[in-house]
């Protein structure tokens, strides 16, 4: 899949070897032979990339409380895992928004792409949307119950903030932008592309 990532990320080496193929998580190995001309196995993760969607509703922001069996109720944007059959990045934040909201929107821009962790090849890809373009019925996952709450920008920067639940993880982009106005400002992401 064609997908834009950080100049600077790390990506499992192309002539690693699949150790071990996991539910979510593969183990690649591969011999990489060091300064004093010795070689070691060298081991890397790899998952499927995820998508977050900061949506815009009524110029506030939807939020969803996520409740799951293995972590009980948590705060977070909407997203999720990005499916092999997903046509794009893209295709798979809009999938996952309307599967968890039931909300579609008419714009969408890719703001954010981070590797969390330098030892899995793993992307988290966050977009902006707005424009509503409608709602329909969610199609949750057997093991989700989800809520949705619509915040101001004011609430939701307090709550992001503080790192309640899984919207900590937007302080990054949250921290300079001040007001609705500036977050859907925010420029395109740019990296590099790469087909994954």
């Amino acid at each position: 899949m064609n997908k834009i990532i950080p100049i600077d990320s790390i990506l499992v080496p192309d002539q690693a070897e699949l150790a071990f193929k996991g539910y979510i998580f593969d183990v690649y190995h591969w011999p990489e032979k060091l300064f004093d001309g010795t070689s070691h196995t060298f081991e890397m993760l790899k998952r499927p990339d995820t998508v977050v969607a900061i949506c815009v509703v009524d110029n506030k922001i939807l939020v969803i409380n996520d409740e799951q069996p293995h972590f009980g109720n948590r705060k977070g944007f909407p997203g999720g895992r990005v499916d092999a059959d997903d046509a794009s990045i893209e295709a798979a934040a809009q999938r996952e928004v309307a599967e968890e909201t039931g909300y579609s929107f008419k714009e969408w821009r890719l703001i954010q792409v981070k590797q969390p962790y330098n030892k899995i090849e793993w992307f988290v890809h966050i977009f902006i949307a707005w424009d509503e373009a409608g709602q329909a019925a969610t199609k949750l996952d057997p093991g989700e119950k989800i809520t949705l709450e619509q915040l101001t920008f004011s609430e939701l920067r307090t709550l992001v903030l503080d790192k309640a639940g899984y919207l900590g993880d937007a302080q990054g982009l949250l921290r300079e932008v001040n007001d609705l106005e500036q977050l859907l400002a925010l420029p395109p992401f740019q990296g590099h592309a790469v087909d994954r």
